[in-house]
C-alpha cells in the first residue's frame, strides 16, 4: 500500500511535517508560513538543565507545539497517539496506511540509519510522515532528506521506541478535521503579536533578555568554570543553533519568508521591510555560531575571544528587542 504523497524537502522537520501533511489534505501550505503561524521563533536559557553536560539553550519552542499553536489558530484538528507497546503501534499505523491517510511520527534520531552517521545523535523529537508500506518496509517521507526513503519495520520500530530524554513512545498523529476555509489572516496576525510577546518576555531566561543573560555567563565562565569547560558549553549553544532543530540564524530566515508571504495575504506591504530586516539579523547569527566555534576549536587566537564573542549576542539581543518592539506596533 502506498499513498500518492508529494515529499518536499525542507529546512526543519516540524515545519516541513506540518506544510507537506496539510497540502497533501488540500490546504497548500508552504514552510515559512507554517513555522510563522505556529510562532516557532523563540529563544530560551535553562541553566538549571543540562543537555551534554551544558546548560540547555533552545531556539524554538517545545517539540509539537509549533504544530500544536498552528491548529489552534486555524482550526485543525489532530488526532495525536501515544503507545507503550510496540506491537499496538505498529498495528495503528498500518491502521491509519490502510485507510489511504499518512501519518506523522515522532522518532529517535540516533538510529535513523538513513541519516550519516555525524547527524546521528541522542535526539528524540525528530518528525517524519509516513506514507506507505510495501512487505516489511514502510515508505518515509522525512522532510530534511532531499528524497523519499524508508526503514524496515524493525528499524521503525527502534526510532519510535527510542529511549532517553522525551521518548517519542510509539506518538503517531494526523489530522482529522479542516474548517472549510482556513482563516489565514486572523491566524497570522495573531501569530505575529505572539512572537513578539515571547521575544519580548520581562523574564530573564526568555526572548531577548535570556540572550543578554547567556552573553553575561559566556563573559564569566572561562574564569568561572575554566576554559575547557566554557569551550564545551559555547560548543553546545552552537550546536543547539546551527544543528539541532536549525535554530538561530537559519529561523530568522524561515520567518523573514514568512514575513514576506504574510505581507500578501494580510495586504500589509511593510512586512516586507521587516522581512529584509531579520534576515540580516539571521546573518548575523551565523556570524556569532562563526566566531564562537573558532574559539571553542582553539583557532582564534584573540586574548579577550570570549568577551566579544558576549558582546556579539548582547548585540543581537538588542537589534531583535528593536526589531520586535518595532513589529509589535506594525500588527497592532
Amino acid at each position: 500500500m502506498e499513498i500518492e504523497f508529494n515529499h518536499r524537502q525542507s529546512a526543519h522537520c516540524e515545519n516541513g511535517v506540518i506544510s507537506n501533511l496539510l497540502t497533501h489534505h488540500g490546504h497548500p501550505m508552504s514552510e515559512p508560513m507554517a513555522f510563522g503561524i505556529g510562532s516557532g521563533l523563540f529563544y530560551v536559557y535553562l541553566p538549571f538543565i543540562k543537555v551534554n553536560l551544558a546548560p540547555a539553550v533552545s531556539y524554538r519552542p517545545i517539540p509539537g507545539f509549533i504544530f500544536k499553536r498552528l491548529c489552534k489558530r486555524l482550526g485543525i484538528k489532530i488526532k495525536r497517539e501515544k503507545f507503550r507497546d510496540p506491537k499496538k503501534a505498529k498495528k495503528a499505523l498500518d491502521d491509519m496506511l490502510r485507510k489511504n491517510t499518512p501519518v506523522g511520527l515522532q522518532v529517535g534520531v540516533f538510529n535513523l540509519v538513513y541519516f550519516p552517521d555525524e547527524y546521528r545523535f541522542h535526539f528524540n523529537a525528530h518528525n517524519l510522515v509516513v506514507y506507505g508500506k510495501k512487505e516489511d518496509t514502510y515508505l518515509i517521507s522525512d522532510p530534511i532528506m532531499e528524497r523519499v526513503t524508508e526503514l524496515t519495520s524493525k528499524e521503525l520500530e527502534i526510532v519510535r521506541f527510542a529511549k532517553g530524554a522525551a521518548a517519542p513512545k510509539g506518538h503517531m498523529y494526523y489530522p482529522v478535521h479542516f474548517p472549510e476555509k482556513l482563516p489565514l489572516e486572523k491566524a497570522i496576525r495573531k501569530a505575529i503579536k505572539a512572537t513578539c510577546r515571547d521575544m519580548l518576555a520581562p523574564v530573564p531566561i526568555v526572548g531577548v533578555k535570556g540572550m543578554r543573560t547567556v552573553a553575561k555567563a559566556i563573559k564569566k565562565w572561562p574564569k568561572k568554570i575554566g576554559v575547557k569547560k566554557t569551550n564545551h558549553y559555547l560548543g553546545q549553544i552552537v550546536r543547539m543553533q546551527e544543528e539541532i532543530g536549525t535554530g538561530g540564524g537559519g529561523f530568522r530566515f524561515i520567518y523573514g519568508a514568512f514575513l514576506q508571504e504574510a505581507a500578501t495575504v494580510i495586504n500589509k506591504p511593510i512586512l516586507k521591510d521587516f522581512s529584509k530586516e531579520i534576515t540580516a539579523i539571521g546573518d548575523l547569527w551565523r556570524d556569532f555560531a562563526i566566531d564562537a566555534s573558532r574559539l571553542y576549536k582553539n583557532r582564534s587566537s584573540e586574548s579577550d575571544g570570549y568577551k566579544k564573542v558576549a558582546n556579539k549576542l548582547r548585540i543581537l539581543a538588542d537589534k531583535e528587542e528593536d526589531f520586535f518592539k518595532r513589529l509589535k506596533k506594525a500588527i497592532a
